[in-house]
């Protein structure tokens, strides 16, 4: 089952779960109660926290949930931040593989991108972390495809807009012809 964010992120061939973490969550896990996927392939838009470039393709099959008071010292939390997602092969080695980043929150401060950077993540999805979390707790193999419309600095929520709809059209492109086993 192919699964997107949904609002500005649809496509005819995937499944909407809601946009962020409480969202997705909410609605993957009633549609996998509903249909009982054998995989999950979610496919949407990220931020560079400068390393990728625009409109770069990537997989995930990890992701994390830091946010920005944690990288500070300002804050901790009792709950595991990080998910593995059950592996699942993917169609397409050449794709870069990545560390994915997920909050309620688009980063547009570059210091604070280089933070993440220096712990590791490159890129940043609001669904993403929830994604796999889910898929995990039903023993479902998931992974994440994404194609980079933004750097996370004071411009992000304006290049984004202007850079999403060739994101989507290559994210489209590439599900359809290199995850058409996932629909």
């Amino acid at each position: 089952m192919i699964v997107s964010a949904g609002a500005n992120e649809t496509f005819s061939f995937a499944v909407p779960i809601g946009v962020g973490l409480v969202n997705a969550s909410i609605n993957l896990t009633r549609i996998i109660m509903e249909k009982n996927p054998k995989n999950i392939l979610f496919i949407g838009t990220a931020g560079s926290y400068g390393r990728c470039e625009e409109f770069q393709l990537l997989t995930a099959n990890r992701a994390v949930n830091i946010e920005v008071g944690f990288l500070q010292n300002l804050s901790y939390s009792p709950i595991l931040g990080e998910v593995r997602g059950i592996k699942l092969n993917v169609p397409r080695e050449t794709l870069q593989k990545t560390v994915v980043n997920s909050s309620n929150f688009i980063t547009t401060d570059v210091a604070q991108s280089k933070l993440f950077l220096e712990y590791g993540l490159d890129i940043e999805n609001m669904e993403f972390f929830a994604v796999l979390k889910t898929a995990k707790k039903f023993d479902i193999p998931s992974l994440g495809l994404f194609c980079i419309t933004n750097y996370c600095n004071k411009d992000a929520r304006q290049n984004f807009f202007n850079n999403q709809q060739k994101a989507k059209e290559m994210l489209e492109y590439t599900a359809l012809s290199d995850f058409k086993d996932f629909l």
